[in-house]
């Protein structure tokens, strides 16, 4: 397991699967504001619990990988398993290991269900009592919650160990995939995975990928035709 290598988001074979920092966060979209203004409210005195998406099942995230409903409905029940024994703890940024450190923890998992075929989940962050009591950082538990205190956005996104194949149009995880865990990161790879203190909220945080895909085209072509214009101003300037 510790020799594993972590898989690009194009790259097919086995290896630690983490869905990471593929797209963008901009506050200038609704949900986001939504998000900022949430999280800047929040009372550091009391305990931090927070629901999130956690997976889809059959939905293309960010890094191009789709994740079959056998196989995420498998792991998600042996996922329970551990919440029910509080081995469910996660990290603040995925680390390159496939193993949990107990000095990065900063939440845990503690309770998940599904909804038709997104993975719902609810988390506590691990604060220390010096945070509550006097707002002094010195846990990732503490740091996570600091971050959205001060209304910085985070997402949430699995860990595992597995293999990625590609079938038809799609880069598909194989049955040997076992999951690890859900991580706090910057810009989550499933479509909507943010913190969120109202399960009703969910809606807000949806995202439409296929929309996301045509604005970074448009501003690709855009930035190739000024790329391109310069280039001839610059051979006509000589």
């Amino acid at each position: 397991m510790k020799n594993l290598r972590i898989l690009e988001a194009s790259e097919l074979g086995h290896g630690i699967l983490i869905e990471m920092d593929a797209g963008w966060v901009s506050p200038k979209d609704a949900h986001n504001v939504d998000v900022l203004k949430e999280a800047s409210n929040m009372d550091y005195r009391n305990p931090f619990e927070f629901y999130a998406v956690l997976q889809k099942y059959d939905t293309p995230n960010r890094n191009g990988r789709t994740y079959p409903e056998r196989i995420l409905k498998r792991e998600s029940d042996r996922y329970k398993q551990a919440i029910a024994k509080g081995l469910s703890t996660s990290e603040l940024n995925h680390p390159e290991s496939s193993l949990i450190d107990l000095d990065r923890v900063s939440h845990i998992i503690t309770d998940i269900w599904w909804d038709k075929n997104i993975l719902m989940g609810k988390l506590k962050l691990l604060t220390s009592p010096g945070f509550h009591e006097r707002g002094i950082v010195s846990t990732k538990g503490d740091q996570a919650a600091n971050l959205m205190r001060q209304g910085v956005t985070l997402g949430i996104s699995s860990r595992g160990v597995g293999s990625l194949k590609k079938v038809g149009e799609r880069n598909e995880v194989q049955d040997d995939f076992e999951l690890i865990c859900f991580d706090l990161v910057s810009s989550p790879s499933t479509p909507g995975a943010y913190l969120f203190s109202n399960p009703d909220d969910r809606a807000k945080y949806e995202e439409n990928l296929d929309e996301e895909k045509k604005s970074k085209q448009n501003n690709e072509y855009v930035g190739k035709q000024v790329d391109l214009m310069k280039k001839l101003t610059d051979f006509l300037g000589k």
